[in-house]
C-alpha cells in the first residue's frame, strides 16, 4: 500500500474513488467492498428483525388473555424458540458487524477490511443459515421447541427440526468467526499512522474486544451443539443420565458462551453511544481511557460468571458466593461507563437530535435493565425470580432497549454519511417516541407479572396475571409498528432527504466526518494525515 499521504478534508474528494461495479451480481453478490458489505448485513438485519418480530406478535396476541385461543402450545413453543434465535444470531449480530465493515475502515484510515473475500463468504453464509432454521417451521413436528437454550433433554426429544437447528447454528458461528477474525487484522494491521490503539475511535475498541469475545466462545457453542447432535443421533450420551451423561453439564457448556454472547451484544452498543453523545454534547468523551479499560474489563469478568444462570440446579454453596460476587462486580465497570456518559453531558451544550434521542434512551433503558441484573445476581432473590417474566423483563430491557436502540441511534447518525441525504427529523422524533412509549408498555409489566410469580415460556396463566399481559401486549403490537416506520423515514430520505454535508452533526469528530456525504465507493485508498479534530478525542484545549 502507497503511503503517501493526503489531506482528507472533503475538498480533496477527488482522492476517494466512486467507481462502483456495474450490474448487480458484481455490485451485490460478489462484492469485496466493506461498505457493500456493510449494507447487505444491514438490510439482512432488517428482515430478521421484521420476521422474530412477527414471531413476537404471535406470542403476544397469545398471552392477551388467559386461555389458549389462537395456536397449539407447541407452536406457541416453536414461536418462543425461533423468535429469540432468529432475533440474536440474525438480528442484533448481523446489525453490529454490518455497523462494522461500514465504519471500522473509515474511522481508521483503512481503504478496505483486512481480508475483503472473507468478507464476502461470511455475509453469504447466513442467508443459508436462517433458511435452514427457518425450513423447520414446514418440517413434520415443526421447529424446535426447547427455548432459545435448547436445554436437553427436552431439546433432544424432537424430530428432524434438531439437525436442521444445529447445522444453522454452525454456519452462524462459522460466519462469526470469520468477520471477528476480519475485524481483528483489519483494527490492528491497518490504521492510518498516527492512530495508536488508545487513539482509536471507542466503537472500533470496543468491537477489538467484541471480535476476540467472538472467537473465544463460538466454538463453545459449537461443541455444545455438536454433543447434542451425536447424543440424538448417535447414541452418546453427554447429556443422557440414562446413559450416565449429565442434563446439568450442557448447562454450564452452553452459558460459558452464552454469558460472554450477552456482551458481544451489547459491547458495539456501548461503542456506539460513545460516539453519538460527545458529538450532541459537543464535548469529548470523558475519561476515554477509563472506558477502554472498563470495556476490557466487561469483557474478562463475562468469562467467570456463566453459572448465574444456573443458581436453581444445585451448585454449591461455595460456587454460587463466587458467581454472585463476580457477577456483581460486573457492575463497576459498567458503572464507570454510565458515570463517563453522563459526565460527558453534565455542562455541555447539548440539543436533542434523533441520535441523541435514541443515546439517552439506551443509558436510561439499559441502566433498568442493569439494575434488574444485580437483583438476579443475588442467590435467594434468584430462587424466587429464576424461571419467571422478570429474567423476560430483564434481558428485554437489556437487549431492545439496548442493543437494539443503539443500533436505531446509530443508523440514524451515520445515514447522512451513508446516503448523503438527512433524514426528516420530525418523523425521526415520532418514531422515536413512539418506540419509548410502546417498548416500556411491553416489557415494563412483565416485571411485576415475574415478581407475582407467572412463569415464561409458557400458552396460557392464571386469570390474576390478565390484566398486566394485556397491557404488554398492546406495547408488542405498538412495536410491531416501529420497524416499517423506520424503513418508511430511510425511504422517505433517500428519495426526498436534504442534502446532507461531509460533517453532518455540527460536534461531530472523526475520520469519517472527513470524507464527503456520501462516503465514496473507495476510500483512504492513501492514509489520511491526521489533523487536531480528526479523532473524537483529541485535546483541542492548548
Amino acid at each position: 500500500m502507497s503511503t503517501t499521504a493526503f489531506d482528507a478534508s472533503p475538498e480533496h474528494a477527488a482522492d476517494h474513488a466512486d467507481h462502483k461495479p456495474q450490474g448487480f451480481l458484481d455490485r451485490w453478490v460478489f462484492t469485496t467492498n466493506h461498505k457493500d458489505i456493510g449494507t447487505l448485513y444491514l438490510v439482512f438485519s432488517f428482515v430478521m428483525f421484521c420476521i422474530g418480530g412477527a414471531m413476537s406478535g404471535v406470542i403476544r396476541a397469545e398471552l392477551a388473555q388467559p386461555g389458549l385461543q389462537l395456536v397449539h402450545p407447541e407452536f406457541f413453543n416453536q414461536m418462543t424458540t425461533v423468535h429469540a434465535l432468529v432475533m440474536i444470531f440474525g438480528g442484533v449480530m448481523p446489525a453490529f458487524v454490518g455497523l462494522a465493515n461500514w465504519l471500522i475502515p473509515m474511522m481508521i484510515g483503512a481503504p478496505d477490511m483486512a481480508l475483503p473475500r472473507m468478507n464476502n463468504w461470511s455475509f453469504w453464509i447466513m442467508p443459508f443459515a436462517f433458511s435452514l432454521l427457518l425450513l423447520t417451521l414446514f418440517l413434520p413436528g415443526g421447529a424446535p421447541a426447547g427455548g432459545w437454550t435448547l436445554y436437553p433433554p427436552l431439546s433432544i426429544q424432537g424430530g428432524a427440526n434438531m439437525s436442521f437447528a444445529i447445522f444453522a447454528i454452525h454456519l452462524m458461528g462459522i460466519s462469526s468467526i470469520m468477520g471477528a477474525i476480519n475485524i481483528i487484522a483489519t483494527i490492528l494491521n491497518m490504521r492510518a499512522p498516527g492512530i495508536d490503539l488508545l487513539k482509536m475511535p471507542l466503537f472500533v475498541w470496543t468491537w477489538l474486544i467484541t471480535a476476540f469475545l467472538l472467537i473465544a466462545v463460538m466454538p463453545v457453542l459449537a461443541g455444545a451443539v455438536t454433543m447434542l447432535l451425536t447424543d440424538k443421533y448417535f447414541a452418546t450420551s453427554f447429556f443422557n443420565a440414562a446413559g450416565g451423561g449429565d442434563p446439568v453439564m450442557f448447562q454450564h457448556i452452553f452459558w460459558f458462551f452464552g454469558h460472554p454472547e450477552v456482551y458481544i451484544m451489547i459491547l458495539p452498543a456501548f461503542g456506539i453511544v460513545s460516539e453519538i453523545i460527545p458529538t450532541f454534547a459537543r464535548k469529548p468523551l470523558f475519561g476515554y481511557q477509563a472506558m477502554v479499560y472498563a470495556t476490557a474489563s466487561i469483557a474478562f469478568l463475562s468469562f467467570i460468571v456463566w453459572a448465574h444462570h444456573m443458581f436453581t440446579v444445585g451448585l454449591p454453596l461455595g460456587g454460587e458466593l463466587f458467581f454472585m460476587y463476580a457477577t456483581m462486580l460486573i457492575a463497576v465497570p459498567t458503572g464507570v461507563k454510565v458515570f463517563n456518559w453522563v459526565s460527558t453531558m453534565w455542562a455541555s451544550s447539548m440539543t436533542f437530535e434523533t441520535p441523541m434521542l435514541w443515546a439517552l434512551a439506551f443509558v436510561i433503558l439499559f441502566t433498568i435493565g442493569g439494575f434488574s441484573g444485580l437483583m438476579l445476581a443475588i442467590v435467594p432473590a434468584d430462587f424466587q425470580y429464576q424461571d419467571t417474566y422478570f429474567v423476560v423483563a430483564h434481558f428485554h430491557y437489556v437487549l431492545v432497549t439496548g442493543a437494539l436502540f443503539a443500533i436505531i441511534a446509530a443508523v440514524y447518525y451515520w445515514w447522512p454519511k451513508w446516503t448523503g441525504r438527512m433524514y426528516n427529523e420530525t418523523l425521526g422524533k415520532f418514531h422515536f417516541w413512539w418506540s419509548v412509549v410502546f417498548v416500556n408498555l411491553l416489557f415494563f409489566p412483565q416485571h411485576f407479572l415475574g415478581l407475582a410469580g407467572m412463569p415464561r415460556r409458557i400458552p396460557d396463566y392464571n386469570v390474576a396475571f390478565a390484566d398486566w399481559n394485556m397491557v404488554s401486549s398492546i406495547g408488542a403490537f405498538g412495536m410491531l409498528l416501529t420497524p416499517i416506520m423506520m424503513a418508511g423515514i430511510l425511504w422517505h430520505s433517500k428519495h426526498y432527504g436534504a442534502k446532507a454535508e461531509a460533517r453532518s452533526w455540527e460536534g461531530a469528530r472523526g475520520l469519517e466526518w472527513t470524507l464527503p456525504s456520501p462516503a465514496p465507493h473507495h476510500t483512504f485508498a492513501t492514509p489520511p494525515v491526521l489533523r487536531p479534530g480528526d479523532l473524537a478525542h483529541d485535546d483541542l484545549s492548548h
